[in-house]
């Protein structure tokens, strides 16, 4: 049976956390074994928002590569690519623009997330760039350009698909071939990590916990940690299914007998709140420990970073030069 195509990418948005290794990241890893996976930086989406902010693109790419190659992605197995060194991408995305409606466009919702984020920095809807505007456009020539049978993703993101599925039918209709092939969305299920204060764990919330912190960072981190506010005292009783972000921790990170154990001890209270985070704190540096000690070895070999990344867009750019040549052919592009 041949492999199935997968095709993910990610902004470059710098450092990534530990709400992208479990949710995200772990689970690349378990596709690249069996498939045939394509991870790509998308610097160009990055553009999309962040047009004036570029100073920091190039490192926050570097950071991400680090991420990704400590957390296990492996460029022996997997396409490691930069959107930006797939120019096929951007001449595919001009096609699909002359075939898609506009406002196929305008109801995506990853694209109205987007736009409000825009006005939130004071753009107005006259402002708005033709680039942002396009972006559902891009993401499915993305998608189409690699073949990609499945595109993993969590449940509100199926619409992204959608509109990619959306559009490679209409092109095939269009110009009578089924050369562009209708992707799925591949559901996976990503684990609901809050930041350190209860809210959704984000870099702009500073309630993160990176996969580069340290030991002592991440201590200290996780001792400001909500727990169970009903808990006044060491020795009240606590309520685990009441701990905020404390206890769904220990869920992630520790194995049955350990939870349990600190469950029983919690709600009789035999542990308190800042003893039960400090051993938390030493499971999250154990299970990082390698992935951090691997971040390190690529932090020291940024020049390995960058042969990886440029043979591994070599690598992709071939199948994405097929799927151009059978779409400009399809179009009777004159060549």
């Amino acid at each position: 049976m041949s492999k199935k195509s997968i095709l993910s990418l990610m902004r470059p948005t710098g450092k990534l956390h530990l709400g992208h290794y479990l949710g995200v990241l772990t689970n690349w890893v378990k596709l690249q074994d069996d498939n045939d996976c394509y991870y790509g930086v998308a610097d160009w989406h990055a553009l999309t928002t962040k047009f004036d902010e570029t100073d920091t693109l190039k490192q926050n790419t570097t950071e991400v590569l680090l991420d990704w190659f400590a957390s296990g992605i492996d460029p022996d197995k997997s396409k490691v690519y930069l959107q930006s060194l797939i120019p096929e991408t951007a001449m595919l995305h001009i096609y699909l623009s002359m075939v898609t409606p506009q406002n196929w466009a305008e109801r995506d919702p990853t694209l109205k997330d987007m736009v409000k984020i825009m006005k939130e920095k004071g753009s107005n809807e006259e402002s708005l760039s033709y680039g942002l505007i396009g972006y559902p456009i891009l993401m499915s020539a993305d998608i189409l350009n690699f073949d990609a049978d499945y595109v993993p993703v969590g449940i509100d993101q199926v619409a992204h698909i959608e509109i990619t599925r959306d559009i490679a039918r209409r092109f095939n209709n269009i110009y009578k071939t089924d050369i562009l092939k209708e992707p799925r969305p591949k559901l996976t299920e990503i684990p609901l990590l809050k930041g350190m204060d209860g809210n959704k764990m984000g870099k702009s919330f500073h309630n993160d916990i990176k996969i580069s912190d340290d030991e002592e960072t991440t201590t200290k981190k996780i001792m400001t940690a909500i727990t169970d506010r009903s808990r006044l005292r060491k020795t009240d009783l606590g309520h685990p299914d009441e701990c905020e972000v404390v206890y769904p921790y220990w869920k992630i990170f520790g194995n049955n007998e350990e939870v349990n154990e600190i469950k029983c001890n919690c709600e009789k209270g035999l542990i308190g709140c800042a003893d039960c985070k400090r051993c938390l704190a030493k499971k999250v540096n154990e299970k990082m420990a390698d992935v951090r000690e691997k971040r390190k070895y690529y932090e020291n070999n940024l020049s390995l970073v960058n042969e990886i990344i440029v043979e591994g867009s070599k690598k992709a750019r071939i199948k994405a030069r097929e799927v151009l040549d059978k779409v400009e052919k399809a179009v009777r592009v004159y060549r």
